[in-house]
């Protein structure tokens, strides 16, 4: 007897054989278990079983893309505990199951209604996994395009089925782990608009749109009009749709899918980098996001992190946060003190103000109060309101949460000029807690204040005895004249001062005498002007303008002597002493606080316009410091100088973050020769961009000046990195002020990994780029 249950359990085992060898086809009588794999013809795609945080789920990922990346789950929200004999078969109604073969309990299922006995499965090239008659190829049972998840295929349809009803739409996953079900979704608008938008899953408040369908592209994405062929938008008896894409058979590997952000992201897959570099995202500011932060919030697009609590809050569920789900937001630290007497209420609870931020959108309108202080007590006298704003005597009270707060920027001159101001009720207990912090800050504020005073008065008395030794050991006349504190210098007494020019400067090079730039365009009351400018400016990383000369033709800038010359012979020049990273990061920490100062501290914003490594002059102990350049260089120009349009200040920062990538690597920005062995030349800001994963996961050595030999401080090196592709991005406004990178540098704000620029990209597309890293 026991020899018969072997032989009866062997056979039982034989009639579902499971897939072991590459294939893209389930029939009748096989399993797929885990571990095996389903594999479309062209090898794109892949399905199979997949683990996630210990719970299994059956899916489709991008097979040839090294770093696993899902973009089908069939059971999101059910996500399988126990793996053991967990296989996916047809069952005997022809459905696709899942299920244990010891326990032939139904996990999963295809639910189709099936008349015929006769099915097979297929991972079709272009991403669909269907279920068919194996009779007749075109009789399609089901299949997973009419179930989409996060992620759309390129040939797949968006939109309704109007016989069953079936509502194609992206849904984003919970996290940046599980794909289950999450906040935000993507579809045809139900309203009968031929336009697609994106909602919150549970509300419909539309916070973006692609625009209406003209008959070739959607009005909001003129851009697709480049490519209508591949596109279009159905509306028939049967069906309402939008389809795009070539099907399957498009070269790169590209990833569009709806984020856990709530942003529609385009990624598209770089062998150069190993990893997925995003080129789209809508809609580009995070805070346009309905809801991004969650309640009780701030959303700031010019910070990083976006979203933090309120004054009085506290993360809800930091676990969700570090899997970027913000969606829980914030709670109050200790609840509001508010008792109901009738009709009337009672409370102890005190209100918060915040300036400059644009107020959410679900406020009840007030008209009956006079004053600020009615408006408060109205607020206090309802145990639901959370906060009220006031203005033009007008009263807005928001009750339970507080949705889509948003961080404006405001001068310091109108602190509301571009939002307004609202005030959070809190717990008496909780604004004891915030004001003694305010105390606190005042008193370091005004201790700051007194010694920054005492130490400008001790600058200004050395400068004066420092400029009264210079006047008095120089060979320089007293015909020499004044302007705005710097010294009109006659071309004779120059002449003379430096032995008729003898230490002649090279291209970029400095001497102990050191002059500007000779401009033969320049007029002479413009001449006079600019550096009239250049000598009322002072701060440490801005070289000191000691005078000029312009007599005729001859025009002349003299700067304080800087020992150790400019940055671009320390970074370019094999023969000078290696600058050791300590001082890179300095340099780069100090041109920073230059221009921030240029931009920001100065009466009126000064664009530099010419920031590259022959302009950065270091002192005797390496300090830098920002030399006057008139010729504009074109491997530090951004694309809005070229195009002709409006400069802004973010011209210089992105200047700033191509000598970011100099410092980094020792090396021209034009190009660097491929790490990988070929004759192929890099340019060196795609490198970097490509490389940003590989700053994810710590290998930045990859970048940095090879006559470093890894002797650096690899967190400070990502941290530049970022920096610089943040800088140097096609959009102005998707750039740092240098005031913020001042900020990122000195550790007071995170930086998040940066898209690659446009520019950049379809420089890395190019086939002579594509063997290197």
């Amino acid at each position: 007897m026991p020899y018969l249950h072997i032989f009866i359990a062997l056979l039982l085992s034989l009639t579902i054989p499971t897939i072991s060898a590459t294939r893209d086809t389930i029939s009748a009588g096989q399993a797929l278990t885990i571990g095996d794999k389903l594999v479309s013809k062209n090898r794109r795609y892949a399905l199979g079983f997949f683990e996630v945080d210990s719970n299994w789920y059956l899916g489709i990922w991008f097979n040839r893309v090294p770093k696993f990346t899902q973009a089908w789950v069939a059971n999101r929200d059910d996500p399988i505990e126990n793996p053991t004999s967990l296989q996916l078969i047809i069952s005997h109604d022809d459905n696709l199951v899942i299920t244990h073969r010891s326990t032939d309990c139904i996990i999963w299922s295809t639910q189709t209604k099936i008349t015929r006995n006769n099915s097979t499965a297929l991972l079709l090239n272009i991403g669909n996994f269907i279920l068919r008659n194996a009779s007749n190829s075109s009789d399609i049972l089901w299949q997973s395009f009419d179930y989409p998840t996060d992620t759309y295929f390129p040939g797949s349809k968006l939109g309704w089925d109007k016989i069953t009803g079936q509502n194609r739409r992206l849904i984003s996953r919970k996290n940046s782990i599980s794909p289950a079900t999450g906040f935000y979704c993507e579809e045809l608008d139900p309203s009968g608009v031929n336009q697609f938008i994106l909602t919150p899953l549970d509300s419909f408040e539309p916070y973006w749109t692609r625009g209406v369908w003209n008959g070739k592209y959607f009005s909001s994405i003129p851009e697709m009009s480049e490519n209508n062929a591949n596109n279009s938008f159905v509306d028939n008896a049967k069906e309402k749709y939008y389809m795009s894409g070539t099907a399957g058979e498009e070269t790169a590997v590209t990833h569009h899918y709806l984020d856990v952000s709530g942003q529609y992201k385009t990624f598209i897959w770089l062998e150069g980098s190993q990893d997925w570099v995003p080129i789209y995202a809508q809609p580009k500011a995070q805070c346009d996001v309905y809801a991004a932060c969650g309640p009780f919030t701030i959303c700031n697009d010019e910070a990083l992190p976006h979203c933090t609590c309120m004054q009085g809050f506290n993360i809800r569920s930091p676990e969700d946060w570090m899997l970027d789900d913000r969606t829980g937001g914030c709670l109050r630290n200790t609840p509001i003190d508010c008792i109901t007497n009738g009709s009337s209420s009672s409370s102890t609870d005190k209100f918060y103000s915040m300036t400059c931020v644009s107020l959410p959108q679900t406020a009840q309108k007030l008209e009956a109060a006079k004053s600020a202080s009615d408006f408060a007590q109205a607020c206090l006298d309802n145990c639901s309101c959370t906060a009220y704003s006031f203005s033009s005597s007008r009263c807005s009270i928001w009750h339970t949460e507080l949705l889509n707060l948003r961080k404006r920027q405001c001068s310091s001159e109108a602190p509301n000029s571009n939002g307004e101001t609202i005030y959070i009720r809190l717990a008496s207990k909780d604004m004891q807690s915030l004001e003694k912090q305010r105390s606190w800050l005042l008193i370091v504020v005004a201790t700051g204040t007194i010694v920054a005073a005492l130490g400008l008065f001790a600058s200004i008395l050395l400068l004066v005895i420092w400029r009264n030794k210079i006047k008095n050991s120089s060979h320089i006349p007293n015909s020499a004249q004044y302007s705005n504190g710097i010294v009109a210098f006659r071309y004779i007494d120059l002449q003379r001062a430096t032995k008729n020019f003898s230490e002649k400067l090279g291209g970029g090079g400095f001497g102990s005498v050191f002059k500007g730039f000779l401009d033969a365009h320049q007029g002479e009351k413009q001449f006079r002007a600019e550096v009239s400018t250049i000598g009322i400016i002072q701060q440490i990383n801005l070289v000191k303008s000691i005078g000029f000369c312009c007599e005729d033709a001859k025009r002349l800038l003299v700067y304080e002597h800087m020992p150790n010359g400019s940055l671009d012979i320390h970074l370019f020049q094999s023969h000078t002493t290696v600058l050791r990273w300590t001082t890179r990061y300095q340099i780069a920490l100090g041109v920073a606080r230059g221009l921030a100062y240029l931009h920001e501290k100065c009466r009126d914003c000064i664009i530099h316009c010419d920031i590259k490594p022959e302009n950065i002059l270091l002192s005797e102990s390496f300090v830098p410091k920002i030399a006057l350049g008139w010729p504009r260089t074109i491997g530090y120009l951004a694309s809005e100088w070229i195009s002709g349009v409006a400069i802004t200040p973010k011209v210089d920062v992105y200047a700033y973050g191509m000598v970011l990538l100099e410092i980094v690597s020792g090396k021209r920005n034009s190009c660097i020769s491929c790490s990988c062995g070929t004759n192929h030349d890099v340019y060196y800001p795609v490198h970097v961009a490509r490389c940003n994963t590989r700053i994810l996961h710590g290998d930045v050595r990859s970048l940095l000046d090879t006559r470093l030999c890894g002797d650096a401080n690899l967190k400070e090196a990502e941290i530049v990195c970022k920096i610089a592709c943040w800088c140097i991005q096609d959009d102005e406004f998707d750039r740092p002020t240098m005031n913020k990178v001042v900020q990122i540098l000195e550790g007071l704000l995170e930086i998040n990994i940066p898209p690659m620029p446009r520019l950049l990209q379809t420089v890395a597309g190019s086939s002579r780029y594509s063997t290197c890293c």
